[in-house]
């Protein structure tokens, strides 16, 4: 999944790579779904044997997902099943309308399925919003459009807060105030922002500290494979800041974008969100809980533009707060990632005073995104709106547009996302252990965003 942040220019050589392996245990079990007892292995033969239909139907999700990625090269995010049903799939190049079609009679087929409670009934609606987004996706490849907030809904089952010119700008009056420096606020954010960026040659080392206890402090509370692992490759001339592609097998491949310089907080932010317990730790315990243990085969395929797109990205921009309070992160940022970035110390805090600050206009890109989709303003001002009330540099402004256009309302997967899954896991008690188990159910289930809003 994809990891899209504030960046600047940066230089670094490509080759650099690390390899973050191993296993470890817990004291819980991270099998159990959600709202159930602990499933035995005969209970989920019982199960497969009981809906059949419901087995098949999540086959032809698959199927139908490889077709329409035929078509829309981003759809099929990661994909761990039969060689033969992608051969397939290139091979009958079945037409857009008629990917729409099947879509709909299968979104209504698996309606039709009675008896379903439970963690099957958590399955069943799951998988009939999952073909209503594809049927909705589909059309839109085909040159239907849509309005921002419809496409929002048909796609990831949540619409974005609305938000307008004033709301925005009473933030930056505020800001105003408090930024050090003079001149205009963006280049006053940028100017301060220099101070706090990681040298290209110490790049890999931070990661590679940053993920190291980023996996420590989750693995205290959710089990993984033994033989999870991933690799981190540096890349550049992308639309995206990082991005994670699930290979299977609990093993993931992750892109980090060096064209524009990493600041500090990026190096805790990327290993929390692209690694753990993030994109990494979502898809090994989808993959393991579902499609191994349960052998449902609608979680062989990871469709982006869905509503598990947001779940992913909100699951993982949330993941930060779970693997630190901000008391935690100070610290770790104070005695391991600002000297391991030869960074001062001492304005730790200080940094993060104003990135706080900033996370008040974390909604700017979904009000610019919003217009420009829906055809109220052109690229031009779509970069303007994000320079002005994302605080972003030119040359950052363009490449998040450049973003827009290739994933187009994905954007509020990032901020309401996570909004959306902070409240869910943090409701009814804050203690530690508990979120750890509502944030480690929420991964191990088939749940919509509906769903977490009820």
């Amino acid at each position: 999944m994809i990891h899209n942040a504030m960046l600047r220019p940066n230089v670094l050589p490509l080759c650099l790579a690390l390899l973050v392996a191993g296993g470890c245990t817990s004291p819980r079990d991270s099998t159990t779904p959600a709202q159930e007892p602990p499933t035995s292995s005969s209970s989920v033969e019982t199960d497969q044997l009981a809906y059949g239909s419901m087995q098949e139907l999540g086959v032809q999700f698959v199927k139908l997902s490889l077709a329409l990625g035929v078509h829309d090269g981003d759809y099929v995010d990661a994909y761990n099943g039969p060689d033969e049903w992608r051969d397939e799939a290139n091979r009958t190049q079945v037409s857009l309308a008629d990917i729409v079609r099947e879509a709909q009679r299968m979104g209504s087929a698996v309606k039709a399925i009675p008896g379903q409670k439970g963690i099957n009934g958590l399955r069943q609606r799951f998988l009939a919003k999952q073909f209503s987004s594809l049927a909705a996706r589909a059309r839109i490849v085909s040159g239907e459009k849509l309005s921002f907030d419809e496409e929002t809904m048909a796609l990831y089952d949540a619409t974005a807060p609305t938000h307008d010119k004033p709301y925005f700008e009473n933030i930056l009056t505020e800001l105003d105030r408090v930024l050090p420096g003079t001149g205009g606020i963006t280049e006053r954010v940028a100017a301060f922002r220099e101070d706090f960026v990681i040298k290209p040659e110490l790049l890999n080392v931070v990661f590679k500290a940053a993920i190291k206890e980023c996996r420590r402090l989750t693995l205290e509370f959710i089990e993984l494979p033994a033989n999870e692992s991933f690799v981190v490759e540096y890349v550049s001339d992308k639309p995206w800041s990082g991005y994670n592609w699930f290979q299977g097998n609990a093993r993931s491949l992750i892109q980090v974008n060096t064209e524009f310089p990493i600041l500090v907080d990026r190096a805790v932010d990327l290993a929390c969100h692209e690694g753990y317990p993030g994109h990494h730790v979502y898809n090994t315990l989808l993959e393991q809980n579902l499609l191994k243990d349960r052998g449902w085969m609608e979680f062989a395929v990871f469709p982006l533009f869905s509503p598990t797109g947001l779940i992913a990205e909100g699951s993982a921009n949330y993941g930060i707060d779970m693997a630190f309070s901000n008391e935690e992160r100070m610290q770790f940022e104070r005695t391991v990632v600002f000297p391991l970035a030869q960074l001062d110390t001492s304005r730790v805090e200080e940094f993060y005073a104003l990135s706080a600050l900033l996370e008040r206009l974390k909604y700017a890109g979904n009000f610019s995104a919003r217009r420009y989709l829906d055809g109220e303003i052109n690229a031009a001002t779509a970069a303007q709106e994000l320079e002005r009330y994302s605080l972003m540099l030119p040359e950052k402004a363009v490449q998040r547009v450049k973003f827009i256009d290739k994933y187009r309302s994905y954007v509020i997967n990032y901020n309401l996302g996570r909004d959306i899954v902070a409240k869910w896991v943090e409701q009814g008690s804050t203690n530690e252990a508990t979120r750890w188990e509502r944030f480690e159910r929420l991964l191990s289930q088939p749940m919509l965003p509906s769903e977490l809003t009820q």
